[in-house]
């Protein structure tokens, strides 16, 4: 696993230099940090394969740093190294996950041996390659969050384990599931989606498990399910959590007989199908209200990953947003080259309850309304519906209500200036100066629109005195 990407993480700069350059002889990438609050945000920036720390650090130790990228990216492993060992230390570390802890002065082969092992378990410490990536090409993120769902995901397409997938509408569940099934040895057979609650049910049952002709009155030919369209490879259920709850029971059959058998047959056809399932719902909460079956969530739940939100993840709107332009932007034959920067910083603040969903559906709109290369601040907030907001300085605020303030009061006495003077308790000299500074003419706001008289009280300003 020469090349992997390693983070050595020790206060003592003799011991550092010394681990790295002996890493980095082993052909390993090196990133050297003194501290765990260093090491949290070398995370942040580049996932490694590899964690390899001291267990005294200033501040924070080193169980406390296995403990927050346990949590924060659960299949990364992590070796501690101490002076000051003890059997029941190295019992306890290993207990809470760590993969290797080795004590001070340490043997170089048994830690290189170490590193080996911690390094090639699975996709989590695999180097990926461009040639590697294709399986998850279209999903486009540099976020840090996403590397490690991305790192799991691969783990688990290596099996044949079902996948529940929980995230918010337009979180890009369906992509991940796609990704998973060409990183998977099915990658060469079908994939088939089908959304649980889109289908009226008297429909649903037919369109998993097939028909024979005669079955029922449209029945007119025999009709392969998607569990036999998908034979041999992947099936989606996706927003499994509005599978009405007697198909759950035919579902849970098909999944433990592996097996289905179309309505109106008397025969059931084997069938080998890997299941992922996706639901924005909270299937616990259903599962207590009794909306959904608890032997059916455990057949289905057998790896849980959850996808972030666009919100949890705004590195890379800027990204998906570019992306997404450009994709669009050659559909439409539309020459764009980018947001303007006050417009990408729009994209980015927005709240997108919608997620990646509702980006692409954005900057599809800003694409087949923009007339110059860069989109403008003005259409993204009008495809965000946020109104555009302007800096205004207090004269210019003033200016702007004087002059609205005024129309108004023409309007409402169809171009009188003396009822108008009246109601804004100003004599008609003073008014007509206030028409006047704002260039209103009053004879335009009168319901009558013959021509003015030049005697006409609305017509003119009085004489200067």
């Amino acid at each position: 696993m020469a090349g992997a990407r390693i983070l050595v993480v020790d206060d003592d700069a003799d011991l550092l230099r010394l681990l790295s350059m002996r890493l980095s002889a082993a052909g390993y990438q090196v990133s050297a940090v003194a501290s765990a609050e260093a090491a949290l945000a070398q995370l942040e920036v580049e996932r490694p394969h590899l964690v390899l720390s001291d267990v005294r650090l200033p501040g924070r130790d080193g169980l406390a740093l296995f403990d927050d990228i346990r949590r924060r990216h659960p299949a990364l492993p992590v070796i501690l190294l101490t002076a000051h060992g003890t059997i029941p230390d190295a019992v306890e570390a290993t207990a809470r996950g760590v993969f290797g802890y080795l004590t001070k002065p340490y043997d170089a082969r048994e830690l290189l041996d170490k590193i080996g092992q911690a390094v090639a378990l699975g996709t989590a410490g695999e180097p990926e390659t461009a040639a590697d990536a294709g399986w998850r090409e279209e999903i486009v993120s540099r976020s840090s969050r996403m590397a490690e769902l991305l790192a799991e995901a691969r783990m688990v397409a290596r099996s044949d384990a079902s996948v529940l997938l929980r995230g918010d509408s337009g979180s890009g569940k369906e992509l991940l599931a796609r990704a998973i099934h060409k990183a998977s040895a099915r990658a060469r057979r079908p994939f088939v989606a089908v959304n649980c609650g889109a289908i009226p049910e008297a429909l649903l049952e037919s369109e998993l498990f097939g028909h024979m002709k005669g079955a029922f009155t449209d029945a007119v030919a025999n009709h392969k399910g998607l569990f036999q369209a998908a034979d041999g490879g992947t099936l989606l259920l996706d927003e499994i959590g509005d599978m009405p709850p007697a198909l759950q029971v035919k579902l849970l059959r098909v999944l433990q007989e592996r097996a289905v058998r179309p309505l109106g047959s008397s025969q059931s056809l084997p069938v080998d199908v890997r299941i992922i399932s996706a639901t924005h719902r909270d299937l616990d909460a259903a599962m207590q209200s009794g909306q959904f079956r608890e032997d059916l969530y455990y057949r289905l739940n057998v790896v849980t990953l959850s996808l972030p939100t666009l919100a949890e993840r705004r590195e890379d709107i800027p990204l998906l947003a570019n992306h997404f332009l450009h994709k669009l932007a050659a559909k439409y034959g539309r020459r764009l080259s980018g947001f303007a920067p006050e417009a990408l910083k729009a994209l980015a603040a927005a709240p997108w309850p919608g997620n990646v969903r509702q980006l692409y559906n954005v900057v599809e709109q800003v694409c087949a309304l923009s007339t110059t290369a860069l989109v403008p601040l003005a259409l993204v907030q009008r495809a965000l519906r946020v109104p555009g907001v302007s800096v205004q300085t207090y004269a210019e605020a003033k200016r702007r209500f004087e002059r609205e303030y005024l129309v108004g009061l023409l309007k409402m006495t169809d171009g009188n200036v003396s009822d108008a003077a009246r109601l804004a308790g100003r004599n008609r000299t003073e008014f007509y100066r206030l028409l006047q500074r704002n260039e209103l003419t009053p004879g335009l706001f009168k319901a009558d629109s013959g021509p003015l008289s030049p005697d006409d009280d609305s017509a003119q300003a009085p004489p200067a005195k």
